[in-house]
């Protein structure tokens, strides 16, 4: 605690209040939720092509300031929204068939350095693949065009997507839209910045320890983490090496507004929406609610007073409204969440060998050095990781069957807890968004969110506002494995009650 404090105060002394402001969103379209451009697109009320200049309008304003949006495919979006813009005006097709058979016809969306967009880059952050091109879209980004939806382009990501500061030798830092001392998070940082400023209308992100949710937390909007093994990961880098840990990852959603949640993933999840259920009527009055404020594991900072009050007040507001009664738990196997995760994680070959070519122990301390005098492609972070993270997947090894009898034992609980209409509320993260680098003196903060993809639950951020210094704060909504439409309503709810989304300034 006390490191902590004095770590705060050097950071807050280093970077003062030198935050750039950006500029107001100008056209009122980025200001809607992608389901209602989708339909002004095919009512004639606006065209695909207007729509697609105001993104790559509000991205020039902005990105200068914050550094999200690291390759454009501006040409071939701007020759599908043209497409979009004949097929709609050709009365082809009635407005009935372009909704069910092209639902998000004509509206732009935005993905991150990782998943695969054909003809552009696929660097993952990854000085080794700085020139590798990708050959075929991601599943996810194939079937989002298939219904219409145009990729406009990518958003930067720390080096292999494994931290949660969004920071590679690529393409350099993205800054928090709501105050640029600040971080955005990681891996999916710099799509929940470009969703938090209004560059374009839906984004696409992936999760593995909360990927998904911590930026969009950090960034004041919406993301959902799907139930695991739902939506599909063929296109991403790095692949994951073993059934269990495909289980953590999960492709999903991040959006300014939760009304487009559900049909992004009814998208998304292809043939596996069937086990979703999604369209199931839900009476909000009949959730059990439970609820739990800190974690307990050491190393981890205690949860901030604004975002306790917050929760504090979801719990208030289901009583007034739904006259639902949440039960506050103190789970005590969440406070083995680090090792639980850490131990599962371990994978076929040490983390170093992904990106240090000819990687050895001698290798990482001479990139370390040569980071030092600024020569060095790897961030500081990914080479101490290369350091800690050499031991390789033994699953004989005691310690490790050991972790794999708790995670089992975890999900139990939070399954028979939750049974078909409980929901957890949660913390995404103990803290407003940290400070540049402050990450590094308090590493394990992340592990609120990763220890949901080791049980596989589903889970969706919500923001409820501002905190005293004017960050997004919020909180994560858990459901049982494929009930994700309760986690959405949720969404919902609380966005009208809460008000979602607020436009930085």
């Amino acid at each position: 605690m006390l490191v902590d404090v004095i770590t705060s105060v050097f950071f807050k002394l280093y970077y003062g209040t030198n935050t750039k402001k950006l500029p107001p969103i100008k056209d009122d379209i980025l200001k809607q939720p992608a389901v209602e451009v989708a339909r002004r697109i095919r009512n004639k009320e606006i065209s695909s092509v207007e729509v697609l200049k105001a993104c790559m309008q509000r991205i020039s304003d902005t990105n200068s300031q914050v550094n999200c949006f690291v390759e454009n495919r501006y040409d071939l979006a701007l020759q599908e929204a043209k497409e979009a813009d004949k097929l709609v005006q050709s009365g082809a097709k009635t407005i009935q068939q372009l909704e069910k058979e092209k639902p998000f016809l004509g509206v732009p969306f935005t993905t991150k350095d990782c998943i695969a967009v054909k003809g552009l880059h696929h660097t993952a952050g990854v000085d080794l693949r700085r020139d590798k091109i990708a050959e075929t879209d991601a599943d996810v980004i194939r079937i989002l065009r298939e219904n219409g939806a145009i990729i406009i382009g990518l958003t930067n990501v720390p080096e292999l997507c494994m931290w949660w500061e969004t920071h590679n030798h690529i393409y350099g830092r993205t800054s928090n839209p709501y105050d640029t001392t600040r971080i955005v998070g990681g891996s999916s940082g710099g799509e929940g910045c470009i969703q938090a400023l209004g560059g374009s209308c839906f984004g696409i992100g992936s999760d593995i320890g909360g990927s998904i949710r911590m930026p969009a937390y950090f960034n004041g909007i919406f993301g959902h983490k799907p139930s695991r093994l739902i939506v599909s990961n063929v296109g991403q880098y790095p692949e994951e090496p073993t059934d269990l840990h495909k289980s953590f990852l999960c492709i999903g959603p991040m959006t300014r507004f939760a009304a487009d949640l559900k049909p992004i993933l009814k998208i998304i999840s292809g043939e596996n929406c069937a086990k979703l259920n999604l369209d199931k009527p839900i009476n909000l009055k009949n959730l059990k609610i439970f609820y739990q404020i800190n974690n307990g594991a050491p190393l981890t900072d205690k949860v901030d007073k604004d975002i306790v009050t917050a929760l504090e007040k979801v719990v208030e507001f289901f009583n007034k409204k739904h006259n639902i009664v949440a039960e506050e738990k103190k789970i005590e196997w969440l406070q083995r969440s680090i090792p639980i995760w850490m131990e599962t994680m371990k994978g076929k070959c040490p983390f170093g060998k992904y990106i240090i070519e000819d990687y050895s122990i001698f290798a990482v301390f001479k990139e370390i050095f040569k980071n030092i005098v600024g020569l060095s492609g790897n961030t500081l972070i990914a080479l101490f990781t290369s350091l800690v993270d050499r031991d390789v997947l033994n699953p004989e090894c005691k310690r490790y069957q050991y972790y794999l009898k708790v995670r089992q034992e975890l999900e139990d609980i939070f399954k028979n807890m939750l049974g078909e209409d409980g929901i957890f509320l949660y913390p995404t993260h103990p803290t407003p968004a940290p400070y540049h680098n402050q990450p590094l003196v308090k590493p394990m903060n992340f592990i609120y969110t990763a220890i949901i993809n080791s049980l596989g639950l589903p889970a969706t951020t919500v923001p409820l506002g501002l905190s005293r210094d004017g960050l997004p704060i919020g909180i994560q909504v858990i459901a049982n494995h494929n009930n994700d439409r309760l986690c959405l309503a949720v969404a919902e709810e609380l966005e009208k009650a809460f008000g979602g989304w607020i436009e930085p300034k």
